[in-house]
């Protein structure tokens, strides 16, 4: 279904700052969910907005300096703690050349890896296709007169 971290893929964290919410227990969680999917964390990027920039939700100058980051670490995975659109997702990875995720799919990828039975193996796959099919939708519109 979907690529999930594979063992000691090394994974760097974007975590934004939006002025709303304590992000250090967010930031130790989503470390904790990078290491349960098979992820190393090899460096985490912060960075402040007032409001998500709409094409890569981070803005130039952060995804130049996660770009560094990739480069210097040899990054194969960025994990976004924040829900990413599917634009800015394809955004991301074709300005970075890296796997992007964000957080609801590094959650579905750790239920993959852990389901058991059948029917809970149909449950994962049913819940990554949901998720899958929000961000497919307008996935054409440039086709669009």
């Amino acid at each position: 279904m979907h690529e999930r971290p594979s063992a000691e893929e090394r994974a760097i964290i974007v975590q934004l700052d939006f002025g709303r919410d304590d992000l250090s227990e967010q930031l130790e969680e989503v470390r904790l969910l990078a290491r349960s999917a098979g992820a190393r964390v090899c460096s985490v990027v912060h960075g402040r907005r007032h409001s998500p920039d709409a094409a890569t939700y981070a803005g130039k100058g952060k995804v130049q300096e996660v770009a560094v980051e990739v480069q210097a670490h040899e990054a194969d995975l960025i994990i976004f703690n924040h829900e990413l659109s599917a634009g800015q997702q394809r955004n991301l990875e074709r300005l970075l050349q890296c796997r992007v995720i964000d957080r609801t799919s590094l959650i579905l990828d750790i239920f993959a890896q852990r389901a058991k039975s059948a029917e809970g193996k149909l449950q994962v796959e049913l819940a990554q296709l949901e998720h899958l099919a929000t961000r497919l939708v307008r996935g054409w519109t440039h086709l669009e007169r």
